[in-house]
């Protein structure tokens, strides 16, 4: 397997075609994988946004309020609006906001990021990233540059670990995962549980490559990786219902 990045992307403004700027950057092939950072899908979406913008709530301000006394480091209660605005709920309020965005991922501050946003003073996660994921393979397939697969990718921490990996939020053209259920391993047992999650792996992978901070290149392409006999599944986010962790976050405070 192959990792490129895509080189010399301009600064992505409102309304940029990011197919249109990889496709002039990269030898696509069929077959190929194309990792994009949300960074930019967002930039190209216009999902900036200016802490002016949130008029505060009640609830805003005691989160912000809570925030200030437990870590002593000031708060600014626009953010904490605008982490409520773009979550569904909100798994854990103190020492930090643990929250499930709109279309399913969950995150610190609902994703939102702080850095490389010039002209503003925060970048949201694209809305819906499954189906910017889908515009910009159909860019591509637009430009004669068919069968390549589009993940949408963001960097986040994990349980129990620390330092952030990357991961898929959105993806088309592949299935997210590929099931290895009923098949055997080498002493002839039958596997009962294993379902990869080949778009998270593919976009860990991709950030080794694209680096982070000010060096960071927000395109990759994935290049003789293939998806193998496998069934799969578009299944990638845990239903509330199968979901332990968060039923016993929602149980949970830091006060008990």
């Amino acid at each position: 397997m192959e990792l490129t990045p895509v080189t010399d992307l301009p600064e992505i403004r409102p309304g940029d075609d990011i197919a249109a700027l990889v496709a002039d950057r990269a030898d696509l092939e069929a077959g190929d994988v194309l990792t994009v950072a949300s960074t930019i899908v967002s930039k190209a979406e216009g999902r900036m946004a200016d802490l002016e913008d949130y008029p505060v709530s009640g609830r805003a301000e005691e989160i912000a309020d809570r925030l200030e006394e437990l870590t002593g480091e000031e708060k600014d209660p626009r953010f904490a609006q605008a982490v409520l605005e773009e979550s569904t709920e909100l798994l854990i309020d103190a020492p930090f906001l643990l929250t499930e965005t709109r279309f399913g991922h969950i995150s610190v501050n609902a994703g939102i990021d702080r850095s490389n946003v010039p002209n503003h003073d925060i970048l949201l996660l694209p809305k819906k990233p499954t189906e910017s994921a889908e515009r910009i393979r159909s860019g591509l397939a637009a430009r004669r540059i068919e069968d390549v697969a589009v993940i949408v990718t963001d960097t986040c921490g994990r349980p129990f670990r620390h330092g952030q990996r990357g991961v898929a939020l959105g993806w088309a053209g592949m299935p997210a995962s590929r099931d290895w259920r009923g098949e055997l391993d080498r002493d002839g047992h039958e596997l009962g549980v294993t379902v990869q999650s080949v778009v998270d792996e593919l976009a860990s992978a991709a950030n080794l490559v694209t680096g982070e901070g000010a060096g960071g290149t927000p395109a990759v392409v994935v290049r003789d990786w293939a998806f193998g006999d496998h069934a799969g599944s578009d299944e990638l986010f845990r239903s509330v219902e199968d979901d332990l962790v968060r039923q016993a976050l929602r149980e949970w405070s830091i006060d008990d």
